[in-house]
C-alpha cells in the first residue's frame, strides 16, 4: 500500500465543486487498488484574498513544498477584478506557483471523443474520429516572465515587455516534446515566428540541433504560429504533438480547447525538473477552464477536466499509470455512454456535477 501525499487548492467559482468530485473519484479508484490518499485543502486565489489578504499565502506554499504534487482548481472572478493587476488571483497565485516550483512544461491533451464531435465548432466531417493531439507549452520563460517597465516617450505613456529565451530553456522543453512524441506517434511540430523574432530564430536552431542529436527517430516539422492557428481550426489531427513558447502556447492551447468542444473536458499537467519524495516529477495539475462564476454554486459544472487532471497526477507524480488509465477509461465510458453535464449534453438529459462523478465512480 502506498500513501499518496498532495496539496489540494480548490480556488474560486466552480473550483471547490469540481474538486470535490475529483477527490471522490480519486478516493474510489485508490481504494480499489489499496493506495491511501493523504492531502490537505488550502486556500488560494480569491478565496485566500478573502481569508488572509493575499492570493498565495505562505502557509499554502509550505503545504505544497511538503507534498509530492499539487491538485489545483481555478482562480479569479469579478469580485477581485478591481484589485491592482499584481494582486489579482491569476497573476498573484498561479504564476508564482509555477516560478517557485520551476514548472516549465505544460502538457495539455486535446481530446475530443468521436461521440462528442457535435460539441466542436468544427464540422463533424472534418473530425469524424474526434480529436487526439497534445500541446506542450513552455511555461516559465518568454514575455510573461521577462523584464517589464512603464515609462514616457516625448511625454507620452509607454510600456515594454521583454521576451527572452536561453538555449537551455529551449532544450528542456524540446526534451519534453521529444519524450511525449516517442510515447505517441513519433511526430512533433515546433511552432515559432522565426521569420520575425530573434527568440524564434534561436528556438528553431536549438530545436533542430537537439532533435537531430537526441531524437533522430522523431519526425520533426516547423510551423509559424499564425499558420498553426489556422491549421488547428482547419485540420487539427494533422498534428500529433506540437510545442511552442509561452505566449504562443497560451493562445494556441486555448484555441485547441475550443475546437475540442468544452473546457470542462480538458485537463493539464505542469511539470519541471524537481523530484518529489518518490523520486518522480513534482507537478501541478489543473483543468484548462476557468472559475465560471455564472454557474458557481449551482451544482451543474462539468467535473471531468478536474477528474482527468487528477488522473495525470497519478501518472506523472505517483507513477500509478494503471489507476490513471482506469480513471480516464471510466470518464470516457460515462461520457460516451450518454452521462453528460449541460455543456456537452446535446439532446441528452443533463446531470449534475455530483451525478457525473458518481457515474465515473460506477465505471471504475
Amino acid at each position: 500500500m502506498a500513501t499518496l501525499k498532495f496539496a489540494v487548492l480548490p480556488g474560486d467559482g466552480i473550483g471547490p465543486e469540481v474538486m470535490d468530485a475529483a477527490l471522490g473519484v480519486l478516493q474510489a479508484a485508490c481504494r480499489k487498488d489499496g493506495d491511501e490518499l493523504s492531502y490537505k485543502i488550502c486556500d488560494v486565489g480569491g478565496a485566500a484574498i478573502d481569508s488572509c489578504g493575499k492570493a498565495l499565502p505562505e502557509s499554502t506554499v509550505e503545504q505544497c513544498r511538503n507534498s509530492d504534487a499539487i491538485l489545483f482548481g481555478s482562480v479569479g472572478g469579478p469580485k477581485w477584478e478591481n484589485l491592482p493587476p499584481n494582486e489579482q488571483p491569476e497573476r498573484a497565485a498561479l504564476l508564482p506557483l509555477r516560478k517557485i516550483f520551476k514548472l516549465f512544461a505544460n502538457i495539455r491533451p486535446g481530446l475530443l471523443y468521436p461521440q462528442l464531435t457535435d460539441a466542436s465548432p468544427l464540422k463533424s466531417e472534418r473530425i469524424p474520429e474526434g480529436i487526439d493531439i497534445v500541446c506542450i507549452r513552455e511555461l516559465t520563460g518568454g514575455i510573461y516572465f521577462g523584464e517589464k517597465k512603464t515609462f514616457e516617450i516625448d511625454g507620452e505613456p509607454a510600456a515594454c515587455d521583454t521576451m527572452m529565451y536561453r538555449k537551455s530553456e529551449i532544450e528542456r522543453i524540446a526534451d519534453v516534446a521529444g519524450k511525449t512524441a516517442m510515447a505517441r506517434g513519433k511526430k512533433v511540430c515546433s511552432i515559432d515566428k522565426a521569420n520575425v523574432l530573434e527568440t524564434s530564430v534561436l528556438w528553431r536552431k536549438t530545436v533542430t540541433e537537439f532533435f537531430k542529436k537526441n531524437y533522430p527517430e522523431v519526425e520533426l516539422s516547423y510551423m509559424y504560429v499564425d499558420n498553426a492557428a489556422m491549421q488547428l481550426a482547419r485540420n487539427p489531427n494533422q498534428f500529433d504533438v506540437f510545442f511552442t513558447e509561452n505566449m504562443f502556447g497560451d493562445i494556441l492551447s486555448d484555441e485547441m480547447a475550443v475546437i475540442c468542444g468544452s473546457l470542462g473536458m480538458l485537463c493539464s499537467a505542469s511539470l519541471g525538473d524537481i523530484k518529489n519524495s518518490l523520486g518522480l516529477k513534482f507537478g501541478l495539475y489543473e483543468p484548462a477552464g476557468g472559475t465560471a462564476p455564472d454557474i458557481a454554486g449551482k451544482g451543474i459544472a462539468n467535473p471531468c477536466a478536474q477528474i482527468l487532471s487528477a488522473a495525470l497526477m497519478m501518472r506523472y507524480s505517483f507513477g500509478e499509470d494503471a489507476i490513471a488509465t482506469k480513471i480516464e477509461n471510466a470518464v470516457r465510458n460515462a461520457v460516451c455512454g450518454g452521462i453528460r453535464t449541460g455543456d456537452i449534453a446535446f439532446g441528452k438529459t443533463p446531470v449534475s456535477t455530483d451525478e457525473m462523478a458518481k457515474a465515473v465512480i460506477e465505471r471504475l
